[in-house]
C-alpha cells in the first residue's frame, strides 16, 4: 500500500493529466432550457469550463467553436469544419457528486470492443480481466463493489437481471459498441433515482439517435488471435422521425501460449476454450408528436457463443451461450410552458437466456437460467421555484426466472431440478435539490421499496456542494443501500462451481459516502479529487460450497481525475483509484477483498490534426489477491504481481470519408497475470478500415 501511495505522489504532479467529461449534466440542461436560470455557484462544474475540447471528450482536441449554425449542423473551427450531431438531453442529476461521461469519439479512438473496455478507463473502476482471454464477468469492481452491487442501465432502464452466479451475471458484452452515444457514471444521491442496490454506482448507457441527413457508417477490423470485427450503422432523420440502426459481429479464438500454472492451460501449453463470438443488433426510432411530446422505441438483441474460462484447476471445458433482448418505449412530454416540468413515462422488457454445458471427466452437466423482466417507470422533473428542483417518480419491476440444471454425475443427480420463481418490486423515489445560495446547494434523496421477497425498506441519501472560491468547490454525499440476493442464489444449484443455493440468505445492507474537491487550477487544467467509502454488512459469498452471508466488508479509497490541455490538437488525461476493501469478519478478517487491486492508474496523451490521430495509453495495476480457485501451493494471502501496460491507437485518413485505424496493444510485450492465474497474450495488434457515406 505504501508503494501505491508513493506512486501516486510521484505521478500526479509530474503528469497532471486528466479524465474529461466530468460533467454536471443537470446544469447543462438548465442552460439549454431556461436562459433565465441563475448560476448556482461561482465555480462552474467541470463540464462548463470552456476549454477547447468538447465535454466528455478524452483525447480529442479541436478549436473552440465560434458559432453554431443549427440549420446546417456545422461548427466553424480554426482547423476544419466539424459535423455536429445533436444528442439526447442530458439527465437532470444531483450535483453533489461528479458525473463522469465518456463519449462515442473517445470510445472509437480507444478501440473499445465491449462495455468493459469503455469502463476500464473511467475513474473508480478496477477491471482487471478485460480483452483477449477475459472471463465473461471481467473481474469488474467499482469503488470496491462488485458488478452486481452496481446498477447498469440502458437509456435509464435496468439491464441487471437479478441473476448473480458465474453463468448469469451482468454481461458487459451485451451492448453493441457501435450503438453507444456515451456512457455516464453516477454515484451518491443519484442512486436514489435508479435502485437501492447501488453500493458502487450507476452506469447509464445512452444509445445513438439519428439526426440530419441519412448517413451510413461501416468498419472492418482484423488482428491477432484470429480477431475479426465488422460494424455497420445507418441513421438519420426525416421531418419528425429520427432513426438509427446498428449491427456488430465479433470473433476471436483467444488461443495463445500461457505459462505453466496458468488457469485453463491445455496439454500443449495454450489457453484453452477461450474463443468468443458475438452478434449484436440495435435499432432506435424516435417520433416528435409535437413541440411538447415525443416517443422513442429502442431494441437491442445479442447472440453470444463462447468458451467459459474457469479460474480454477483442473482444466474444464464448459461452454456458455447467452441470448439477450432488451426493448424500451418511452414517452416524453413537457408540461405547462415546457421549461419547468418534464414527464417521462417508459416501459421496458429485458430477457436473458444463459446456458452452460460441457463435460466434466466422464460426466456431463448443463445449467440454464432464463430471466424475463418487465419494467415500467414514471419520472417527473419539476422546477418548483428558481432555487428548488424536485425529481420524483415510481418504478415497477417484475422478474420471472426459470432455472434448469442437470448433471449425470452420481453425486449431483439429487440436485437436478427445474425452478420457476417470480419476484415483484416497486419503489417510490424522490431527489430534491435546494440552492441555498449562489454558492451552496443541498441534495436530499429517498427511495422507498416494496419487495415481494424481502418486504419494505427505505434508503435515504444526502449530498451538498459549496463553492469556497471561484476556483475551488467542496462536496460530499452519503447514501443508504440494500441489495437483495438473486433468485439463483436463493433457489438454483450452480452446476459449474457446485455451489448450492440458500433460501435463507439475508440482503446485503449498509451505506456509502464520499467527500471531494473540484479545482479549476487554470484555464487549461482542471481536476476532481474524491475520497469514497462504504460499509456492507451480510455480504454474500460462498462457504463450504453453499451461498451464505459471510459478514462485513469496509471500503475506503481515493479517486483522482485530472484534465490538461497542452496546446491546440493535444490533450492528456489521468485517472487514479486507490481501493482498500477490507474484510472485517470471518476466517479472512483483515485481508483485502479478493480480486480487487489496491491501485489502478490510467493515463494517456493524444494528438489530432486534419483527421490524423495518435493516442498513447498507459495502465498500472498493483495486482489483486487471488483468493479463489487457487493453484495448488498458492496461499489465500497471495497477490498477483503488479504490471504496467502500454497501448497505442491511431488513425490515418485516406480520403475525407475513409480512414485506416491501427491498435497496438501491450507494446511492452509482457505476458503479465491480470487476475487469478489468467494471463495476457503479450503483444497483439488490430488493423481496420472505417468509412462514412
Amino acid at each position: 500500500m505504501k508503494k501505491d501511495f508513493l506512486l501516486l505522489t510521484v505521478t500526479l504532479p509530474s503528469l497532471l493529466i486528466a479524465f474529461p467529461g466530468l460533467a454536471a449534466e443537470s446544469e447543462i440542461k438548465e442552460r439549454n432550457t431556461d436562459k433565465s436560470t441563475e448560476v448556482i455557484s461561482d465555480i462552474p462544474s467541470l463540464s462548463e469550463i470552456e476549454l477547447s475540447v468538447t465535454n466528455a471528450e478524452l483525447l480529442t482536441q479541436q478549436s473552440a467553436p465560434s458559432e453554431v449554425n443549427l440549420e446546417t449542423e456545422q461548427t466553424p473551427t480554426d482547423d476544419v469544419d466539424i459535423s455536429i450531431e445533436a444528442i439526447a438531453e442530458p439527465d437532470n442529476l444531483p450535483q453533489s457528486t461528479p458525473t463522469y461521461v465518456i463519449d462515442k469519439e473517445e470510445i472509437q479512438k480507444q478501440g473499445a470492443s465491449s462495455l468493459a473496455d469503455i469502463l476500464k478507463r473511467m475513474p473508480g473502476f478496477a477491471i482487471n480481466d478485460v480483452g483477449h482471454g477475459a472471463d465473461t464477468h471481467t473481474g469488474t469492481y467499482y469503488r470496491g463493489a462488485s458488478i452486481n452491487q452496481s446498477v447498469f442501465l440502458i437509456n435509464g432502464r435496468p439491464i441487471n437481471n437479478n441473476v448473480n452466479t458465474y453463468h448469469g451475471g451482468t454481461d458487459l458484452n451485451s451492448i453493441p459498441v457501435e450503438a453507444i452515444e456515451r456512457v455516464e457514471l453516477y454515484s451518491g444521491t443519484a442512486s436514489a433515482l435508479y435502485g437501492s442496490s447501488a453500493f458502487g454506482g450507476v452506469v447509464n448507457i445512452i444509445t445513438k439517435e439519428g439526426y440530419g441527413k441519412p448517413k451510413l457508417s461501416a468498419s472492418a477490423e482484423f488482428g491477432s488471435l484470429s480477431l475479426n470485427n465488422q460494424q455497420v450503422s445507418y441513421g438519420g432523420s426525416s421531418n419528425n422521425v429520427k432513426y438509427n440502426f446498428s449491427f456488430e459481429r465479433f470473433f476471436t479464438d483467444n488461443r495463445y501460449r500461457v505459462p505453466v500454472g496458468a488457469a485453463n492451460r491445455d496439454s500443449q501449453g495454450f489457453l484453452s476454450n477461450a474463443d468468443t463470438a458475438t452478434s449484436t443488433y440495435f435499432g432506435s426510432i424516435g417520433l416528435d408528436l409535437d413541440k411538447k411530446n415525443s416517443l422513442n422505441l429502442d431494441v437491442t438483441a445479442l447472440s453470444s457463443r463462447r468458451g467459459l474460462i474457469y479460474f480454477g484447476f483442473p482444466l474444464q471445458r464448459d461452454r456458455l451461450d447467452h441470448d439477450g433482448l432488451n426493448v424500451g418505449l418511452s414517452w416524453k412530454t413537457r408540461l405547462g410552458n415546457g421549461e419547468s416540468s418534464n414527464l417521462t413515462t417508459s416501459i421496458g422488457y429485458n430477457q436473458d437466456y444463459f446456458s452452460t454445458y460441457g463435460p466434466i471427466g466422464a460426466f456431463y452437466r448443463t445449467g440454464a437460467l432464463d430471466t424475463k423482466q418487465l419494467t415500467a417507470r414514471v419520472d417527473h422533473e419539476w422546477k418548483v421555484t428558481s432555487n428548488d428542483k424536485l425529481r420524483w417518480g415510481l418504478d415497477f419491476k417484475n422478474t420471472d426466472l426459470t432455472g434448469d440444471v442437470l448433471s449425470t454425475n452420481p453425486s449431483s443427480i439429487a440436485k437436478n431440478e427445474t425452478e420457476d420463481r417470480s419476484l415483484f418490486n416497486t419503489a417510490l423515489f424522490a431527489v430534491n435539490t435546494w440552492n441555498i445560495s449562489d454558492n451552496f446547494l443541498i441534495d436530499l434523496g429517498l427511495r422507498q421499496s416494496f419487495d415481494s421477497q424481502f418486504g419494505n425498506y427505505l434508503n435515504p441519501s444526502v449530498g451538498l456542494r459549496y463553492a469556497v472560491t471561484p476556483i475551488v468547490a467542496v462536496r460530499g454525499s452519503w447514501a443508504g443501500a440494500q441489495r437483495n440476493p438473486g433468485l439463483d442464489q436463493l433457489y438454483v444449484y450452480d452446476t459449474v462451481h457446485g455451489w448450492e443455493p440458500n433460501p435463507d440468505l439475508r440482503p446485503e445492507t449498509g451505506s456509502t459516502w464520499s467527500a471531494g474537491v473540484d479545482v479549476n487550477f487554470s484555464e487549461n487544467l482542471i481536476g476532481q479529487f474524491t475520497y469514497f467509502g462504504s460499509s456492507i454488512g451480510d455480504r454474500l459469498g460462498v462457504i463450504a460450497g453453499k451461498w451464505a452471508n459471510i459478514g462485513l466488508v469496509d471500503t475506503n479509497g481515493l479517486e483522482a481525475a485530472l484534465q490538461l490541455r497542452i496546446a491546440a490538437g493535444w490533450s492528456t488525461f489521468l485517472n487514479y483509484t486507490y481501493t482498500d476493501a477490507q474484510i472485517k469478519t470471518g476466517a479472512e478478517r483483515g485481508l483485502q477483498l479478493g480480486l480487487i487491486p489496491y491501485s489502478v492508474l490510467q493515463s494517456g496523451v493524444g494528438y489530432e490534426n486534419a483527421g490524423w490521430q495518435a493516442n498513447l495509453y498507459v495502465t498500472y495495476n498493483s495486482g489483486a489477491r487471488r483468493s479463489i480457485f487457487a493453484n495448488p501451493g498458492d496461499k489465500a494471502t497471495d497477490f498477483a504481481p503488479s504490471f504496467v501496460n502500454l497501448d497505442l491507437s491511431g488513425r490515418i485518413p485516406l480520403t475525407s470519408n475513409l480512414g485506416v485505424t491501427v491498435y497496438l496493444e501491450n507494446l511492452l510485450g509482457e505476458q503479465y497475470e491480470r487476475v487469478n492465474r489468467i494471463y495476457s497474450p503479450g503483444f497483439t495488434f488490430r488493423v481496420g478500415l472505417n468509412a462514412n457515406f
